[in-house]
C-alpha cells in the first residue's frame, strides 16, 4: 500500500490513479501521521507536489531511524540542487519530477523494493554495512576515440539482460562524459549532487542521482558544469563504487582516457579491467605502455581484458600482429560497421537498434562468457573492506 499526502484532493486523485494499487490519501500532515501509525507495515509515503519542503524533511528525519523500511519520495515542480541536498540529508529516498510520470514510478518502485530488501535483511551484512557483492567492471583507453563509452553503455544493456541483473552504468568522465548523449537521457540528477553530502552518503540519497535508462540498467550521469569535476575526489569516488556494489549486480564505469585520481579510484575498486584499443599504431602503443604500467600498480594480469574494437582484416593487421606486440591474448574482437555510427547518431544502442548485428553478437559474447562469472575481490576493495571492517 502506499500513503499519499497531497492537500489539493484534484491533484491526490490524479497521483493516486497514476500510482496505481492500494493509495491512501491524506489532506494534511497529521493524516499522514494517522494513516502511518493504523499500519505499522506500510512501506512508502509520497509527498505530493503542494506539500511543503520542510514537512518532508522532518517527516523522513523523524522516521529514518525508528523506521528504516519506510521510504519518503518527494513530488516537486522543481528539482533544485539545495532541496534535493536537504531531502537526502533527512533521509528522503527519492525526489521526483511531477511532469515525469515514468520518473515518478520508477522512484516509487525503487523505494518499494529497498524497503523490502530492508525487511528481509537483503543488502545489509551484520552491522548494518552493505554487503559489496556486485562486480565493477571498469571501461578504459589509453587512447581518445577507441569506441569506450559505445562499449561500456552496449555491455551494461547486454548485461542487464531485459531486467534480470541490475546493472550501474557510471560516467567517470567527469568533464566531457558523452554516456547521458549516447543514451538521450537528461542529466537532471549527476554525480554532482553527491559532493553536498560527500561525507554521509548512503544508498538512499545514491537511489536519488541515478536515471533510470531501460529495465535493470541506472546511469550515473558525469556532471553537467565540467568544472564541478574538481570537487569530487577520489574517496567519493570510491565510497560511490563500493555502494554500487552493494546495489547492483553489475558496476560498469566508463572513464575519461586521461590517468587521473578519479580513474584509479575506478581501478583499484575493480575486479576486471576492460581495456579497449583498435587497430592502430598510435593505440597499440599506447595500451603497450598502459599494461606496463599496470604492472607497476600490480593490477592482476588474470582481470585484464583487451577488447579490439573496429577490428577489420583489410588493415593488414593481423591478429596475431597484435598479440605480439602487446604481448597479451585479445579478449573480444569488435567488428567495424558504419552502423555503429548510425545508432549512437539516433542515440540507441546498436544491441537494442540490431540485437542479432555482429557487433551486438561480439559485445553478449564478451558479457557472457568473459564478465558473467564468479568476480574475485580487487586489489582496491581488499584495503577498503579491511578500513571499514576497523571502524
Amino acid at each position: 500500500m502506499t500513503i499519499l499526502y497531497e492537500p489539493s484532493r484534484q491533484v491526490a486523485q490524479h497521483f493516486a490513479m497514476l500510482v496505481g494499487g492500494d493509495v491512501r490519501t491524506a489532506g494534511s500532515l497529521g493524516e499522514a501521521h494517522a494513516l502511518l501509525e493504523e499500519d505499522p507495515d506500510e512501506q512508502l509515503v509520497l509527498f505530493g507536489p503542494n506539500t511543503p519542503v520542510l514537512e518532508a524533511v522532518g517527516f523522513a528525519a523523524k522516521f529514518r531511524l525508528s523506521r528504516p523500511s519506510l521510504g519518503v519520495v518527494l513530488l516537486r515542480h522543481q528539482l533544485e540542487v539545495g532541496v534535493l541536498a536537504d531531502a537526502i540529508r533527512s533521509g528522503v529516498r527519492e525526489v521526483a519530477d511531477v511532469n515525469d510520470p515514468t520518473s515518478i514510478l520508477a522512484a516509487c518502485a525503487r523505494s518499494q523494493d529497498l524497503s523490502r530488501r530492508l525487511n528481509s535483511g537483503g543488502g545489509r551484512a551484520q552491522g548494518g554495512e552493505p554487503t559489496a557483492d556486485g562486480k565493477v567492471v571498469t571501461v578504459y583507453s589509453a587512447k581518445g576515440g577507441c569506441g569506450k563509452t559505445m562499449i561500456a553503455t552496449n555491455l551494461a544493456i547486454t548485461l542487464a539482460a531485459g531486467g534480470a541483473k541490475r546493472v550501474c552504468l557510471i560516467d567517470l568522465d567527469l568533464t566531457l562524459g558523452d554516456v547521458a548523449l549516447m543514451l538521450q537521457l537528461q542529466p537532471e540528477r549527476t554525480i554532482a549532487d553527491a559532493v553536498p553530502v560527500a561525507d554521509r552518503i548512503d544508498e538512499t540519497g545514491l537511489r536519488t542521482m541515478v536515471s533510470p535508462y531501460c529495465p535493470g540498467v541506472d546511469a550515473l550521469l558525469a556532471p553537467v558544469v565540467p568544472t564541478v569535476a574538481e570537487q569530487i575526489n577520489r574517496e567519493l569516488i570510491t565510497e560511490i563504487l563500493y555502494l554500487t556494489r552493494s546495489m547492483y549486480d553489475y558496476v560498469i564505469v566508463d572513464t575519461p582516457p586521461i590517468f587521473n585520481d578519479h580513474v584509479l579510484a575506478a581501478l583499484d575498486s575493480s575486479h576486471l579491467y576492460l581495456l579497449v584499443a583498435t587497430p592502430a599504431v598510435t593505440a597499440m602503443k599506447n595500451l603497450r605502455i598502459l599494461l606496463d604500467t599496470f604492472d607497476v600498480l600490480d593490477y592482476r594480469k588474470e582481470n585484464r581484458l583487451v577488447v579490439l574494437n573496429r577490428a577489420d582484416p583489410r588493415l593488414g593487421v593481423t591478429p596475431a600482429d597484435i598479440e605480439r606486440v602487446l604481448r597479451i591474448p585479445i579478449t573480444s574482437h569488435i567488428p567495424v560497421s558504419r552502423d555503429v555510427s548510425v545508432s549512437i547518431n539516433r542515440g540507441v544502442p546498436i544491441v537494442l537498434d540490431s540485437p542479432t548485428h555482429p557487433v551486438s553478437d561480439a559485445i553478449r559474447q564478451l558479457a557472457t562468457k568473459r564478465i558473467g562469472a564468479e568476480p574475485s575481490t580487487p586489489k582496491g576493495l581488499k584495503s577498503l573492506m579491511s578500513r571499514r571492517t576497523k571502524r
